[in-house]
């Protein structure tokens, strides 16, 4: 199930989303950018972006996502966050704490490996349930790290010895910026995942 022609919406109140909108096109996906919570429904995925993480909380506080995004998630259909979405969908949030969807059963870790001076691009590995290990590029920018995956979480990318691509059921978060970096591996294994939850929901 390769996605294409799916329909996966990217959050669209801050951060870096038109990049995630152009990986997923480029993989054949239809990718509506997503500003009211009325835009959720049809989809069959959505993606939360990096960005500033209290900002999005501000912005979804406004907007009132919070209770939109959690029946989404009810749904079955699958979400991807990355960086500020990952922490979003954790159950817990450290450095400080802060108000998160809970879905997933993560701690991270704010700003875990620094300021923005301490960004950085480096290789690890990523291991799709499609086919085998592969080392891809990820770039890092004031990235959190996830430091406790609970018993239903599968680890399937890591990076100097960090878990950096985490899945539990219908939910992936990357603590990197796969929409930055060279490759769409990831992107295409969330569009297998939004096509498999489609398939079984049909």
């Amino acid at each position: 199930m390769s996605g294409a022609g799916s329909a996966v919406g990217v959050l669209a109140l801050q951060g870096d989303f038109e990049a995630h909108a152009r990986v997923l096109r480029g993989l054949g996906a239809r990718c509506p950018a997503v500003r009211k919570a009325g835009q959720l429904d049809g989809l069959d995925g959505l993606v939360i972006p990096g960005g500033e993480s209290t900002t999005l909380i501000k912005l979804m506080d406004a907007f009132d996502f919070w209770e939109p995004l959690d029946a989404f998630i009810a749904s079955g259909r699958p979400v991807f966050g990355t960086c500020a979405g990952a922490i979003l969908l954790a159950s817990e949030v450290l450095n400080p704490e802060q108000r998160c969807l809970g879905a997933m059963d993560i701690t991270v870790e704010r700003n875990s490996y620094g300021r923005q001076l301490d960004s950085f691009e480096g290789a690890g590995r990523f291991r799709p349930h499609s086919g085998g290990e592969t080392e891809i590029e990820m770039v890092f920018i004031r990235a959190p790290r996830i430091t406790r995956m609970g018993a239903g979480v599968e680890a399937l990318g890591e990076c100097r010895g960090d878990t950096v691509v985490a899945r539990q059921g219908g939910l992936l978060a990357a603590t990197f910026h796969p929409e930055l970096s060279a490759g769409a591996q990831v992107h295409r294994h969330f569009l297998e995942m939004t096509a498999a939850a489609a398939a079984g929901r049909s």
